[in-house]
């Protein structure tokens, strides 16, 4: 599985490797580069070996991997409390507090605790969905270890190995990348780095949200500082989506900046988009021009970001993905105007149980 990872990079055109399995072999070199690794988990006992492996299996490594569990029931804490007892530089904190039945926002609260506990002045955010070629904590933090910026982000690139049609339909639309080469503006939490410094003066991820919370923290940060886009230091994820689960996600998202008051541009371009579809299938009986150009405008927001990758996966992905864009602007116009007037605490699979 391996060597399909490091083929599917190398026909790519770069030079990533990565491996899905919990056993690495890339090579330890003595000294740790003072970074600390953060991650929070909650029931992710499918997959936290994976993560946890990718991430103690950095080259060079980490000084740490902190890992902050919010009271896990399914078996995950047990693994971690048994894997850090076999690597010293393995750290798992149990902290009941880090859940929705105690805050609003635990992934940030988690996140926080697991900053607050880093001996180092580098913090790394890592995501336990994901998992990370041995060089990623090398590439992402390079420009801070010079001291030439603060905070420095990597993106995410859909899993080569472990995908569903609608995964790479959705990609785009959750700023996640079908190749490790193309550029990333993303500001998402699963590959990020920062000076301890900033988290401080910025106060630290934001805790009244549940989802979202990355992007507020961006924002915070970008009024300090100007990120630096990392190329290659993109998180390997796998989201494995339906249809249903897609939207259910992006609707989740529309909510949060409804209720955070984020992100009206977005919520305008969608609604407009709307408003277009409608107008177009008004005017059909008379006439066919605007149904066209809505066509036209569809199909350029579906396939402008990442179309030259994407028939590679074929004619299903292609359809699935024009369909699943028809369906984004209906999806977040309605969900943000919701979460716009919805007090209502967002909730998640991982919190079902707890």
């Amino acid at each position: 599985m391996y060597r399909q990872t490091l083929r599917f990079y190398r026909q790519s055109g770069g030079g990533v490797n990565a491996r899905r399995h919990p056993r690495y072999t890339a090579p330890m070199q003595p000294v740790n580069i003072p970074v600390s690794v953060v991650a929070t988990e909650l029931n992710e006992i499918q997959e936290i070996g994976g993560v946890i492996a990718s991430l103690l299996a950095q080259d060079p490594p980490a000084a740490e991997v902190i890992v902050v569990d919010g009271g896990s029931t399914d078996g995950t804490w047990e693994w971690l409390d048994a894997e850090q007892r076999r690597n010293p530089r393995l750290i798992a904190i149990r902290d009941e507090t880090c859940s929705l039945k105690f805050s609003k926002g635990p992934v940030s609260r988690g996140r926080n605790v697991a900053i607050a506990a880093a001996k180092s002045a580098i913090v790394a955010c890592a995501d336990a969905g994901c998992t990370y070629a041995p060089d990623w904590l090398r590439n992402l933090t390079a420009p801070l270890l010079a001291g030439t910026a603060e905070y420095a982000l990597g993106g995410t690139c859909l899993d080569p190995e472990v995908h569903t049609v609608w995964d790479v339909a959705s990609a785009p639309f959750f700023s996640v990348k079908l190749s490790p080469l193309e550029p990333t503006k993303s500001c998402t939490a699963r590959s990020m780095a920062f000076t301890k410094a900033l988290w401080q003066r910025i106060g630290g991820f934001p805790e009244e949200v549940l989802v979202g919370e990355d992007t507020l923290f961006d924002l915070a940060a970008r009024r300090q500082t100007a990120p630096t886009f990392i190329a290659n230091a993109k998180a390997l994820y796998r989201p494995r989506n339906s249809f249903r689960s897609a939207a259910h996600q992006m609707a989740r998202y529309a909510i949060s900046d409804g209720q955070a008051g984020v992100r009206w541009a977005r919520l305008l371009r969608n609604a407009a988009r709307c408003v277009l579809e409608v107008l177009a299938l008004a005017l059909l009986p008379w006439t066919v021009i605007p149904l066209l150009l809505v066509f036209a405008l569809e199909s350029w927001y579906a396939f402008h970001r990442d179309g030259r990758f994407l028939f590679r996966f074929g004619w299903k992905a292609v359809l699935a993905r024009f369909a699943f864009s028809i369906a984004v602007p209906w999806i977040v116009a309605v969900n943000q105007i919701h979460g716009r007037f919805s007090s209502r605490p967002l909730t998640n699979w991982q919190n079902a149980g707890n």
